[in-house]
Parts: C-alpha cells; sequence; structure tokens
C-alpha cells in the first residue's frame, strides 16, 4: 500500500490557492480574469439614473450657454439656473433620484429646478428643445465611452497582430483547406492575413462613429423651432463635428447603433473563426501552437489538462453584436420614420451589450495571439507530411512547358507513390526541384501570397487609423473643458469639471 509523503501533503493544501494546480504554475492573466470570471461577481454597478441624468445635464450646460450668448434668454437667469444644474451636478442628482417619475425622467429633473427657481428661470430650460431632439443628443453622448473601448481592443489587436507578424514572418507552417494541409505558407503571414478583416473593421467603426458626431439639437420634437437657436455652438461645446440638417431625419434616425452594431457582427465573425483555427492548432493532437500558462486553465478532476478556454469565450462572445443587430433592426421596422420609442429605447437598448461583449472578445483574442508562441519543428513537419510543396512542383513543371492538368495529374501520381513508399515528396519527385516547403513559401511572391512583404501597407493603415482614433478622444475631451469653460464664464464663479 502506497502512502502520500508529508511533504507532498503541504504541497497540495498550499496549491489551493487556485494558481498552483500541479501542472500549472501561473494565474490567468488579470485582464482575462476581469472579462471571464467578474461576471460572475457581486459588483456595485453605476446608478444608470445618474448616468442618463449626467447627460442630460450636460447638454443642458451647452443649451443653456447658447441660449445666453445669443440674447435668446436673460443671461442673468441662464446664470442662476446653471448654478443649479451644477450643485445637482455635484451631488449626483440626489434631490432628484427620489422624485415620483411619472412622465420620465428629464421632466422629473426639470419640474426639481423650476420648483426651486421658479417658472420664470426654471422654466426657460426646454426653450427651442423637446426631448425628442434631447434623446438623439444624449444617446449619441452615451455611446461615447463604449464606442472608445471597442476602437481601442481593435486598435490593440490590430497592433499586436502586426507585431507577431513581423516575429514569425519565417515560420513555415502549412495554410489549411477544408481541415488539409494545402500549401506552404508562415505564421507570420496568418497572422497578417488576420489583421485583414480587424483593420478593415477598425475602418468601418470609425467611419460609423461619424453619425454619432452629428448633433441633433435644434430639431425639436421633429419640425426643428422657430427659435433662432445655433446648433453649430451647442455641437461645439458638446464635441460633435457637424450638425443635422434635416429635423425629421435628426429625431427619426438611430442609424449609427446599426452601423456600429454591424461593424461589430462583422468583426466578429472574423474572431470567432479565428479563435476556431487556434483552437484547433493548440490541441494535442495538432500541436501548432502552444499558449501560455497564463492563459489556460486547468481540469476539477484530470491533472494534466491544459485548456485553452478563452478561445472558446471568444467564440461565444464575438458573435452578440450579431444578435443585437438582428434585434435593434428588428425593433426598428415596427416604426414609421418619426420620432419613435421602438427605434430610441428598444432597437438602441441593444447596442451596449453588443458592444460590450464584442469588446471582450477581441481583448481576450488580443491576449492570446500575443501569449501564444508557435513550434516550429512541429509546423515545418506537418507542412512536408501534407505534401504541401505539390502544387508548387506541378507550377514548375507549368513553367517548363507542360499544361497544368497533365502536371497536376503527374505530381498526384508522386504523392500517391510517396505515400506509399512512406518517403516524402523531394524523396520520391524525379524532378530536380527544391522542395523545402519554407522554400517553397518564399519562392511564392505573386498574389498576396507568403514570399511578399504585405506589412508595410497594414502598418500604413494603422496609423491612419490610429490618428483617427486619437483626434476623436481629443476632440471630445477639449469639448468637454470648453464648456466647462464656457458654464464657468457664465456663472462667473468654480464649477465642477
Amino acid at each position: 500500500m502506497s502512502t502520500v509523503p508529508a511533504e507532498s501533503v503541504v504541497t497540495t493544501a498550499s496549491s489551493r490557492d487556485g494558481v498552483d494546480t500541479g501542472r500549472l504554475k501561473a494565474a490567468l492573466d488579470p485582464e482575462a480574469h476581469r472579462i471571464v470570471y467578474d461576471q460572475y461577481l457581486p459588483r456595485e454597478a453605476a446608478d444608470p439614473l445618474v448616468g442618463e441624468l449626467d447627460r442630460i445635464s450636460e447638454v443642458d450646460r451647452a443649451h443653456l450657454v447658447m441660449l445666453a450668448e445669443h440674447g435668446i434668454v436673460d443671461p442673468a437667469r441662464a446664470a442662476a439656473l446653471l448654478r443649479a444644474i451644477e450643485e445637482l451636478r455635484g451631488s449626483d442628482f440626489a434631490p432628484v433620484r427620489g422624485r415620483p417619475m411619472p412622465r420620465g425622467v428629464y421632466l422629473a429633473y426639470e419640474g426639481w429646478l423650476i420648483e426651486q427657481l421658479g417658472d420664470e428661470t426654471g422654466g426657460i430650460l426646454h426653450t427651442g428643445r423637446s426631448r425628442n431632439d434631447l434623446n438623439a443628443t444624449t444617446a449619441r453622448l452615451k455611446v461615447r465611452g463604449p464606442y472608445l473601448a471597442l476602437l481601442e481592443a481593435v486598435d490593440g489587436l490590430a497592433g499586436v497582430l502586426l507585431e507577431k507578424a513581423a516575429q514569425y514572418a519565417d515560420v513555415t507552417m502549412p495554410a489549411y483547406t477544408h481541415g488539409q494541409p494545402a500549401v506552404p505558407i508562415t505564421y507570420g503571414h496568418y497572422l497578417a492575413g488576420v489583421a485583414g478583416p480587424v483593420l478593415r473593421a477598425y475602418g468601418q467603426l470609425l467611419d460609423a462613429g461619424r453619425e454619432i458626431d452629428v448633433n441633433p439639437l435644434g430639431a425639436g420634437a421633429i419640425g426643428g423651432t422657430s427659435v433662432p437657436v445655433d446648433p453649430q455652438r451647442t455641437a461645439e461645446l458638446l464635441g460633435f463635428t457637424a450638425t443635422a440638417p434635416n429635423s425629421v431625419d435628426a429625431v427619426a434616425s438611430r442609424d449609427f447603433a446599426l452601423h456600429l452594431l454591424s461593424a461589430a457582427a462583422v468583426l466578429g465573425v472574423a474572431s470567432a473563426r479565428v479563435a476556431k483555427d487556434l483552437s484547433t492548432w493548440t490541441s494535442e493532437e495538432s500541436g501548432l501552437l502552444r499558449v501560455a500558462d497564463t492563459l489556460v486553465g486547468s481540469s476539477s478532476m484530470m491533472p494534466q489538462k491544459r485548456n485553452p478556454f478563452l478561445l472558446e469565450h471568444i467564440q461565444g462572445r464575438s458573435t452578440a453584436s450579431l444578435g443585437a443587430f438582428v434585434s435593434a433592426a428588428s425593433a426598428m421596422t415596427t416604426a414609421g420614420y418619426t420620432n419613435a420609442i421602438a427605434v430610441g429605447t428598444e432597437a438602441v437598448r441593444h447596442l451596449w451589450p453588443g458592444l460590450s461583449d464584442t469588446t471582450d472578445a477581441i481583448t481576450l483574442l488580443r491576449l492570446v495571439v500575443a501569449g501564444t508562441e508557435p513550434r516550429p519543428e512541429r509546423m515545418a513537419a506537418r507542412a512536408r507530411e501534407g505534401f504541401t510543396a505539390a502544387t508548387y512542383l506541378a507550377e514548375r513543371l507549368v513553367m517548363e512547358g507542360m499544361p497544368f492538368r497533365a502536371a497536376h495529374h503527374l505530381v498526384g501520381e508522386t504523392v500517391l507513390s510517396a505515400l506509399d513508399s512512406g518517403r516524402s515528396l523531394e524523396e520520391t519527385s524525379r524532378f530536380d526541384h527544391d522542395l523545402a516547403p519554407d522554400r517553397v513559401a518564399a519562392a511564392c511572391a505573386h498574389g498576396g501570397g507568403p514570399g511578399t512583404d504585405g506589412l508595410p501597407p497594414l502598418k500604413a493603415q494603422l496609423g491612419t487609423y490610429r490618428a483617427q482614433l486619437t483626434d476623436r478622444q481629443d476632440r471630445w475631451s477639449t469639448a468637454a473643458s470648453l464648456l466647462t469653460d464656457a458654464v464657468r464664464n457664465a456663472v462667473r464663479e468654480p464649477v465642477r469639471p
């Protein structure tokens, strides 16, 4: 009868912290842990009512500054109203949060201001404005945070893909079609290929973001306003780049939600496909890739396991935006082209989880790509064993004058002979050609093959998109400071940033 040494018992006990499993000696990457496990932990979420009131009051600040600057309302009354709004913002809207809201958040908030300041002052807040153009504006403000988070995740993934593509540009592996070894490429060439749809999605997201940079204020309920408001000024104060040219479109449309979800869905499909590849190549049977211990999990029962389970989370979350798109589009089709709850509320509510889950999936994929190393010897062996040089050999025969179909047939017979004899294609072929997979990959220098250096244009594209992202971040940040200064000048005393 065997016994477990005492020191082993101590080691086992000390490993119950969930880090040392015996096979795995490192904890899961903290960023991956947050995405995968923190969803199950209780957390104090920010009060959504406070968030909505914060966005409403941000629009109010810009609107009041504009009204006072243009002499539409008395500057002194606007200043008093701005002071009251700043006090509310400083208290996280505590006086408003406890009020009944039978007609919605905005009217409860406006009602409190009228009670405190009187109708002559509190009642000027809604001059030249409707809840319709207000809601269209706050929806655009709300999406900025999730939108930037997704863009930053996509930027990070694109950067890692291009970095690793350069690092592994000479690591030869088989490209697979129908699950079978096809032709030799490099792991770097594969990663550069993946960067293609990621960068296209980056561009599509930036394009979709131009719609959230349009200021709907001034559209009123749907027909504009006779009050001489200045949407260009409120656009400047809120960080928009343009004003809505048509009042109907301004309040009826939430196309930006569909375009963002569409771009995210296309990106998600590509991400799920890449996760499928990586899942196959990291299996013990394939053994082409090895994922770092910080990105795998163990089994609660089987001590030998190294499970690249993050890839399953990527597959599961990456297409949430596709479902969100279908749900949002379906909700919109029930409404006429006017201001509608089905559009502004029911459709748009699918945007937040769609963007959030896509951001998580892209972040996890970045971590896995960065923390995964190829196994060059195994990759090279599979390229040889899979006869991946066969197409190249047929093409060499074509260049020497043989019709392609005849060359195809002859090389096919050569592969069959090699299989029967247990030898490689190089050993079996009676033709004088270098069929080493790495040489073959390097020779494929046409049609965007692995013998070309396709990284410079991809890097240039990433640089262009990064500049656009930085410009948008800076513009929104600058507008926030500009608005704070404008409010400070209006009330003539320090206010909350």
